[in-house]
Parts: C-alpha cells; structure tokens; sequence
C-alpha cells in the first residue's frame, strides 16, 4: 500500500466518523424537536427533583461529617462506618509517612464530599487494629456499606515513595469505588482489581512500619 492509498483509507474512516457523529445529533435534535410543551415541563421537573435528591443528600453528608479529614476515637469507628456509605479511614502513628498521608486526606476530604475521610490514631486503638490486622502504618482501611473492602497499605501501591501526588492516590481510592471521581454522577467508576476483605476476613499485612 502506498502513501496515497492510506491517506485515502484514513480519510474515509474520518468521513465515516464524521457522518456517524452527524447522524446522531440530527437524531437528537429531532427528539427534541417532536417533544411538545408538556414534554418539556416533565423534563424540567425530573431535574428538579434530582437536584432537590442531590442537595439533601449533600446536606445529610455534611451533617455526618463529610466534607471534613477528622479524627475519631476507636469506640466511635463502628458508627461512624454504618452511618456512611462510604469511608476511607487512616490507621496512623506519628511519623512522617502518617503525615504525608494527612496531607492528602486532607485535600480529598474537601474534592470528594460523597466520602467521609477519618483517622484513628493506631497504637490507642489495640481492638480494632487487632480486628482488622492492622500492622503497617500508614493504612487506609476502604469501607463500603460498613465492610471493610479494600486496603491501602503504606505507599507500595503509590511508587513506593512518600512524594506520590494526591491524583495518584484519588485513582487509587476511585479503583476500589469508595470514591467516586464525579459524585453520585459517575457513571463509569474505576473496578478494583483486589480481592474484597471484610472486618471478619482481613488478612495479614506486613508486620514492619514504613519508614
């Protein structure tokens, strides 16, 4: 095949794609074109309503703590996780790779406000580390529906190093689906690739901080 044959090749396709994008907003615009004044007005209100849906879901977020990286104790844990869909919780001591973490959090807490974001300082919390095999500090516990899900631990899955960007730890949050990169809008969020851990099922990290 010469360059004239694939530059007529290549052409066509885009010619096709063209024609394709073309016939479908025709398709659109006629759609809109054929509703009528009571069509109009029932689209007008279903949006409304999902407007009217999304300000108090955000309200009830925000009344819950969303919105906010805050600390709990441990004896609250159990509670806060049923009352939220959705909460990355940071299992922390203070060293410098707890607070790189917070960092992050911080930034996240505010951009992901369908996610509540919590810290629990480790070494005074010995029941639940022990439930949920916590061993390595920094770990964010990923729950969803009150199930412990998913875990980041440390910074392996982040480039093994503590100057990793917050998108990179977003993405990695959006893999497990407790967050979610366009609110409740987000219709097409990342799978997680890892196997699913319940409190009762956790399994056993590494038994050495990060450093």
């Amino acid at each position: 095949m010469d360059a004239t044959q694939a530059k007529q090749i290549i052409e066509q396709q885009v010619l096709t794609v063209a024609k394709a994008v073309e016939d479908k907003l025709d398709d659109e615009i006629a759609a809109i074109d054929r509703l009528d004044l009571d069509d109009l007005e029932a689209l007008r209100e279903r949006r409304l309503q999902q407007l009217k849906k999304m300000a108090e879901k955000r309200s009830r977020w925000i009344s819950l703590g969303h919105g906010e990286y805050s600390e709990i104790p441990e004896k609250e844990f159990f509670a806060a996780v049923k009352a939220s869909d959705r909460v990355v919780c940071h299992f922390y001591r203070e060293n410098w790779p707890c607070k790189v973490m917070d960092k992050h959090l911080s930034v996240l807490a505010k951009q992901h406000i369908e996610t509540r974001f919590l810290k629990i300082h480790a070494e005074k919390s010995p029941f639940l580390t022990e439930k949920l095999r916590i061993a390595v500090l920094p770990t964010l516990a990923l729950v969803k529906n009150a199930k412990v899900e998913d875990y980041v631990v440390g910074f392996d899955e982040l480039g093994g190093t503590d100057d990793f960007s917050t998108e990179e730890l977003e993405e990695r949050l959006a893999r497990s689906q407790v967050i979610l990169f366009d609110g409740e809008a987000s219709s097409n969020p990342v799978k997680s690739s890892r196997t699913k851990r319940s409190v009762r099922q956790s399994e056993t990290a590494d038994s050495s901080d990060s450093e």
